[in-house]
């Protein structure tokens, strides 16, 4: 009998950065409160593609219990040094009245290659997500776990929805942070793969193409990882409020585990 899969479990956060005062998203943030969160959370904290934006992201977890106090840890974190600051970091998909035109790119090469590549459809990624990380050491397993649990990235979306709101207006949409995001290429429900290798065949055809340079452009909602041993869902985003909402983020994260995504 084969043994079980370890299924590890890693979370990823991405916040606003708010005004206290005028509730508006800071455009520029200090410098120094990125360097304070540094020193207290080293490589767990980190710039996103706009400078609005604050990333974090949990150790690798054996259980849910230990990345809820995980995510608990960063995120109180994340709100102290921020009150320092004037400001408070806002777990949602979409900002409810912030103007996308106003946001200003974060200065590394990487997110300034996006921009450059993606241009206006780039500009309008003013959303945050959550991604949930499950390690699968078999490369075999990773995709016959991703054929399958396709057919849950609706349920996991709906049980996180926090995005009606788009500059001001109310959409009509529970989730507005997915049609901003369905305007990127290579997005979406992944396609089926009858193998690991094929899955590979696939991304070399792309790059020998020069459509993408590796599979870390392949932004689908439930893709094998291109660095780690791991899959990777993106398709939940991150509950509001830590009390009220947690609930769901566990549950949503539970789901990805038990779908092994």
């Amino acid at each position: 009998m084969s043994a079980e899969p370890e299924f590890t479990l890693g979370i990823e956060e991405e916040y606003f950065l708010v005004d206290c005062a005028t509730r508006d998203v800071v455009s520029d943030p200090p410098a120094a409160m990125l360097t304070e969160l540094e020193a207290l959370l080293g490589p767990q904290v980190s710039p996103e593609f706009l400078r609005s934006q604050i990333e974090v992201g949990t150790r690798v977890c054996d259980g849910l219990d230990e990345a809820r106090a995980e995510l608990r840890r960063l995120r109180g974190t994340i709100a102290g040094v921020a009150s320092c600051h004037n400001m408070a970091p806002v777990a949602a998909g979409t900002h409810p009245f912030a103007r996308y035109e106003t946001q200003k790119t974060t200065e590394r090469i990487r997110y300034r290659a996006l921009e450059t590549d993606l241009q206006g459809v780039g500009r309008r990624l003013a959303i945050c997500g959550m991604h949930v990380h499950i390690g699968i050491p078999d490369d075999e397993l990773r995709i016959d776990l991703l054929n399958q649990a396709s057919y849950f990235l609706p349920h996991l979306l709906a049980l996180s929805t926090s995005s009606p709101f788009w500059q001001g207006e109310n959409t009509g949409l529970k989730s507005y942070r997915l049609a901003v995001f369905d305007e990127l290429p290579r997005t979406g429900t992944p396609e089926r793969f009858a193998s690991w290798g094929e899955y590979r065949r696939h991304v070399d055809i792309l790059a020998a193409a020069s459509l993408i340079e590796d599979a870390t452009k392949l932004w689908w909602d439930l893709r094998p990882s291109a660095r780690f041993r791991h899959s990777k869902c993106a398709s939940p985003t991150a509950a509001r409020r830590w009390r009220t909402r947690c609930r769901l983020r566990r549950c949503s994260a539970a789901y990805c585990v038990c779908c092994g995504v």
